[in-house]
């Protein structure tokens, strides 16, 4: 999922949405080795963006994606595209570990808020978090880039993440982003998650 969320912050212009970025996630990880996805009806509506033709739209413009067949023309309200990046073929597509990646990152980003912004910061942050601690240290800077933020807007967005964030801070001498997801016992208790910056 890491090498993915790079390959995509790399692949997509900077000024990529939110919305366009997870649809971007969906469709990279469910390709076939033909560079062909087809993302079912119930699929796009747990990502929210069910009638929303934007973030489709941004991604043909970057000439990353081209649909062959929209929701409404299809009879079962599925979506196929072709992904046309060559690129995303160096990525091992149609491999069954990365349809539970998919599967996944689906699950974590509609885990979050409504907001397309905070629901993909939260699945970076959880793709770099140790698995068994909800711990991550990665560099701010690779943070801002994987969620299309300008790293000036990281400080905020993570402000914003308060309840599924336990802590986070930014250590300015080596720019490296420490954090610890909200345990789900604390979210259960009702406990506001610590917000902190230290240097």
């Amino acid at each position: 999922m890491r090498e993915m969320l790079s390959y995509l912050a790399a692949a997509l212009p900077s000024h990529t949405g939110a919305e366009a970025r997870l649809l971007a996630v969906q469709c990279a990880l469910r390709m076939d080795s033909e560079g062909q996805v087809r993302l079912p009806a119930g699929l796009l509506r747990g990502l929210r963006l069910a009638r929303d033709p934007l973030p489709w739209n941004e991604l043909e413009q970057a000439r990353w994606i081209r649909r062959t067949s929209t929701a409404s023309a299809s009879a079962d309200g599925a979506t196929v595209a072709r992904i046309l990046d060559a690129t995303a073929f160096a990525q091992c597509p149609a491999r069954p570990d990365r349809r539970s990646a998919a599967d996944w990152a689906l699950r974590t980003a509609c885990a979050g808020a409504g907001d397309p912004s905070l629901r993909l910061a939260f699945l970076c942050l959880a793709a770099h978090a140790d698995i068994s601690t909800g711990r991550g240290c990665v560099e701010a800077d690779r943070i801002a880039h994987e969620c299309g933020l300008a790293p000036t807007a990281l400080v905020s967005m993570l402000d914003r993440l308060e309840t599924s964030l336990s802590s986070w801070s930014v250590a300015l001498a080596s720019g490296d982003l420490h954090w610890e997801m909200q345990s789900k016992r604390g979210q259960a208790d009702g406990r506001a998650g610590v917000i902190s910056r230290c240097g």
